[in-house]
């Protein structure tokens, strides 16, 4: 049997066709705009979601018998509001994970209601790109689109409506909602009251590997499947790609290098952080996990090569680098502001220590390593709760480069495992239709089958001890500059 994944991204949907078996048989790309109507906003149209998605499962599956395909489930973009009339269409444009709009009402939730109070219904603390603040947003901007809500949905949420009928969500991307009682796996009705939301306008909450309904009649017969093919609710885009890397059950970790990037610790036990730095999630295996999350990874690499030093040649750029862990020039990676830890969307991107003999290939190299000492930051977090972390997973975009890879190992100084499938959030997607199916019993089984480490980038004892002498100084450049970011509007 075949099962696809749809991995909902920022720039692109990716689908994913995989066999029972784990084989990749195809992959399939579409891109959709992005759109950027005042400075610091991001948004999209659902519309284009679900119009590339069909366009790319059509694809996907020529040459294929499309009678195999048994499920679909996904991995999606984060936090983004999606809201739905009475007849279930698009009120406006998608408020995405990015969008830096709503820095007063944040404020409101964490100064007003308060920090505490939010940690204790939620087990998070309020963050710029979360769904409770963009709500609030539009009652206060948009009070008439406000009026009709009918339903709430998140990005990958709406492609599962569209092919199922079926209003849902799951567990792991509920939690970044802040309408969500994480520690007991279901909405808080504190929030909606804080929120003016009514529960009957949220969707129905699933387990990520539970199945949601099968595809429409209509759906079925335009892609040429049958209507018994069943859809899973499927992950946010980090539990998705966590399901994806193996990284389920207690203490494993993930590093994903896609547009954010991430550190995902899993976790069988409900744990919160003292300062709520790290994001505490439902976890799509059915537990639970702590995240770290930034907003610009990779995002930043492809920004300084393409629009900064105006090359495509990637790899290129990288092999002029030269000596590991004695660049002095030194990059804040937070281009959209910043998450993890910080919580802070002033934030802006910066270099600093360049003199007179600075190279492109330090600029180059100071992204690279601006991104592994910001996720360190949210790996210090972690150590700070007793967790323990060894080695790790490593996926997304970013992760194809050797040097990076190499890079981070010894900023962290813990292994980087390399798996065979970089396809994370889709892997990770059709593996959770594959367990809703009965493929497998859990997605734990289906983890430890599916998932093959083929490399692993070990840190080197004098090169880690660069590292981390230079961390310790990036750590206080922040400290140092963030009153003069909210004077640069």
């Amino acid at each position: 049997m075949y099962y696809i994944g749809i991995d909902l991204g920022t720039s692109a949907v990716k689908l994913l066709l995989m066999e029972g078996n784990g084989r990749i048989a195809n992959v399939v790309s579409k891109e959709y705009p992005l759109y950027f109507p005042h400075p610091g906003w991001s948004e999209q149209k659902p519309e284009d979601w679900y119009a590339q998605t069909m366009a790319g499962m059509k694809e996907l599956l020529e040459g294929f018998d499309k009678q195999q395909v048994a499920g679909i489930s996904f991995g999606g973009q984060m936090h983004g509001l999606v809201i739905l009339d009475r007849e279930d269409n698009v009120i406006r444009p998608a408020i995405l994970w990015n969008d830096g709009r709503t820095s007063e009402e944040n404020d409101y939730l964490n100064n007003v209601i308060g920090k505490e109070t939010l940690s204790a219904y939620t087990a998070n603390i309020s963050f710029t790109g979360f769904t409770a603040s963009k709500l609030l947003w539009v009652e206060k901007n948009e009070p008439e689109n406000f009026a009709r809500i009918e339903k709430i949905m998140l990005p990958k949420d709406y492609l599962a409506y569209k092919l199922t009928g079926v209003h849902c969500t799951d567990v792991s991307d509920a939690s970044g909602m802040l309408l969500f009682d994480v520690k007991n796996r279901r909405w808080s009705k504190e929030m909606c009251e804080i929120c003016h939301v009514k529960e009957t306008q949220l969707a129905k909450l699933y387990e990520s590997y539970e199945t949601v309904g099968c595809v429409l009649p209509a759906v079925a017969q335009e892609l040429g499947i049958s209507d018994t093919v069943k859809v899973a609710a499927g992950a946010g885009d980090n539990a998705a790609a966590a399901v994806g890397t193996g990284t389920v059950g207690e203490g494993r970790c993930n590093i994903s290098l896609g547009t954010s990037g991430t550190i995902f610790i899993s976790s069988e036990k409900f744990g919160v952080d003292q300062n709520n730095a790290l994001h505490a999630f439902a976890h799509a295996d059915g537990h639970y996990h702590l995240m770290g999350c930034m907003l610009s990874a990779a995002s930043c690499n492809k920004w300084w090569m393409d629009d900064i030093i105006g090359t495509q040649d990637y790899a290129k750029e990288q092999a002029a680098i030269g000596k590991l862990g004695e660049n002095h020039v030194y990059f804040l990676p937070y281009l959209m502001g910043e998450r993890s830890p910080h919580n802070d969307p002033d934030a802006r991107g910066t270099f600093i220590g360049m003199t007179m003999d600075t190279t492109r290939a330090d600029m180059t190299q100071a992204v690279l390593e601006g991104v592994a000492f910001a996720l360190r930051d949210s790996f210090e977090v972690a150590k700070s709760l007793g967790i323990r972390i060894e080695r790790t997973k490593i996926c997304g975009g970013g992760a194809k480069s050797p040097l990076w890879k190499k890079i981070i190992a010894n900023v962290m100084n813990i292994k980087v495992d390399v798996i065979e499938s970089e396809e994370g959030p889709g892997y990770g997607g059709a593996m959770l239709a594959a367990v809703a199916c009965g493929e497998y019993a859990s997605v734990e089984e289906a983890a430890e089958k599916l998932v093959k480490v083929v490399d692993t980038v070990e840190p080197e004892p004098e090169l880690a001890a660069k590292y981390e002498a230079r961390y310790q100084q990036f750590r206080q450049i922040y400290p140092t500059v963030k009153a003069l970011f909210p004077k640069l509007k």
